[in-house]
């Protein structure tokens, strides 16, 4: 019989508790079939904000599933090393490993990325560990991904029961919409996140992701697919509390359920690597949350954080401290002595 082997923790009580699948992360230098030299790191989207919350101060704690191998271990210490709680994370003890990422620049402003993740250990996150890491410490703000229901039926019943036990908790709950047409189809994704709407507070996506959020559009409905107040407007309907659209080089727009509108235009800067821009806005704009900030605060952190992200090469390695936040605001060429 297989299962998950717990980790030990202090069991204090973090402000964000999050899980999902962290991978071993292999940045080759050029096209893969050529070979070449390797960087090692890990990459998840979960784990992304996890370490960027951590950086700007915040107590987080995440609760995957890795192998039990050095992989496993790499992620583990990595994250531990960032100051992310791991106490709530489990060793696969059935042989199954950790996954593995491997991203293959191609033109300067393409890469390719290659998963091997079918069965691994984060995977098989199962529900019981998931309430082991929640229960032991509720959470203020349990945050998800579309990514970890698609890896799994083991992981779609533990983001379930995530969700009731945030309602038990009075847990706020954020959800990043982050589809991967490799892991499901929209079909199947429409089809969870329709149901998980209404218990989301903070709803945070791209504007064609939006729908995947919504019921069907009966037939011959005029509404506009494109437009992404009017599917912001209709999720606030359904009861989620705040619709944040990333808009990419556009900025971000955030529509709360009083009705406000706020605007965030990108922060301009040297585009170095896009990947883990996103993970890195949603833990800005979580930060500030946390830190009680309005709404155009929260946007503005997170349009910041992630241009920290795109500046810099991998998934989280640039991912701002609280002090380095102003930065960005510094003429160019300025050295900090």
């Amino acid at each position: 019989m297989t299962g998950t082997t717990a980790l030990t923790g202090t069991g204090t009580a973090p402000e964000v508790l999050t899980f999902g699948e962290t991978m071993l992360a292999l940045r080759g230098s050029g096209p893969l079939r050529l070979g070449g030299s390797m960087e090692v790191s890990v990459a998840g989207a979960e784990s992304n904000v996890a370490i960027g919350l951590a950086r700007l101060g915040h107590a987080v704690r995440w609760a995957g599933a890795v192998g039990e191998d050095e992989a496993g271990e790499l992620v583990l210490r990595t994250l531990r090393a960032e100051g992310v709680d791991v106490s709530g994370a489990s060793r696969d003890d059935g042989g199954a490993p950790t996954g593995l990422m491997i991203a293959e620049p191609r033109l300067p402003e393409v890469t390719r990325v290659h998963y091997h993740r079918a069965g691994s250990a984060g995977s098989r996150l199962k529900a019981c560990s998931l309430e082991r890491a929640f229960t032991a410490a509720p959470p203020k703000v349990l945050h998800l991904t579309g990514i970890t229901p698609a890896l799994s039926r083991s992981a779609r019943s533990a983001c379930t029961l995530a969700l009731r036990l945030a309602a038990e908790h009075s847990a706020l709950v954020c959800l990043d919409v982050n589809f991967r047409s490799r892991l499901w189809s929209s079909e199947v994704a429409a089809e969870v996140l329709r149901g998980w709407a209404p218990a989301v507070d903070v709803l945070i996506a791209s504007d064609d992701e939006l729908p995947l959020c919504l019921p069907a559009e009966a037939p011959g409905d005029p509404a506009d697919p494109a437009d992404p107040a009017l599917r912001a407007k209709e999720l606030l309907a359904l009861g989620v509390g705040e619709v944040v659209v990333k808009l990419g080089a556009a900025g971000a727009t955030a529509y709360t359920d009083d009705g406000r509108t706020v605007h965030a235009p990108a922060r301009p800067v040297r585009a170095v690597d896009t990947v883990g821009a996103g993970d890195a806005f949603v833990a800005g704009y979580l930060s500030a949350f946390l830190d009680g900030s309005t709404t155009e605060a929260r946007l503005d952190r997170a349009v910041t954080t992630g241009a920290f992200a795109v500046a810099s090469r991998g998934d989280w390695e640039g991912a701002p401290t609280r002090a380095e936040l102003g930065l960005l605001s510094a003429p160019a060429g300025t050295v900090v002595r």
